[in-house]
């Protein structure tokens, strides 16, 4: 199946549209999980929580489902294919791998944010929780820069597949 030009870009400008988007995003829930840490001021914390929370919900989850279908789409209607180079198989592995362990790790954002709605203090409460969503982030921004750097770049090395077919797109 190859689309047409037209089509090729449009579910290219929104491939790139949300996996820059959710890069961003995870960037921006870095430094608030940093703020989050790292304060001393009750109100900040709690307000740290409660924005990362609704982060995770109306941008992250969306723009990382976003960037996996249209990845998805772009390599079945283009001479990349999804199987023919390693760079590709790369991205649509770490993508499967971080989407799911996304949706599992909303869990403790959840928890952050229903504490900070609570009365009680939580400026040293749940501390281990709260470095947790530090290395989360991170990780996860080193997972979406390695995706962005594999999409710039495009190493060279066909599958065994893609060398049967004859090697598909090359730039």
């Amino acid at each position: 199946m190859t689309m047409t030009p037209r089509a090729r870009k449009l579910v290219l400008t929104a491939h790139i549209t949300s996996s820059v988007g959710w890069l961003g995003v995870v960037l921006g829930f870095l430094a608030l999980a940093l703020t989050g840490l790292a304060s001393r001021d009750e109100r900040v914390v709690r307000g740290v929580y409660v924005s990362m929370n609704v982060m995770t919900w109306w941008a992250i989850v969306p723009l990382s489902s976003l960037s996996f279908a249209t990845g998805l789409v772009a390599s079945l209607g283009t001479a990349w294919g999804l199987v023919r180079h390693y760079w590709v198989l790369v991205k649509l592995g770490l993508t499967l791998v971080a989407t799911p362990l996304l949706i599992l790790h909303t869990r403790p954002i959840g928890w952050m944010a229903q504490a900070a709605l609570r009365v009680t203090p939580i400026a040293e409460a749940l501390m281990s929780l709260r470095a947790q969503l530090v290395l989360d982030a991170a990780a996860a921004a080193v997972v979406l820069l390695v995706a962005t750097v594999l999409s710039v770049y495009k190493p060279r090395g066909l599958t065994p597949y893609g060398s049967e077919q004859g090697g598909g797109a090359t730039k």
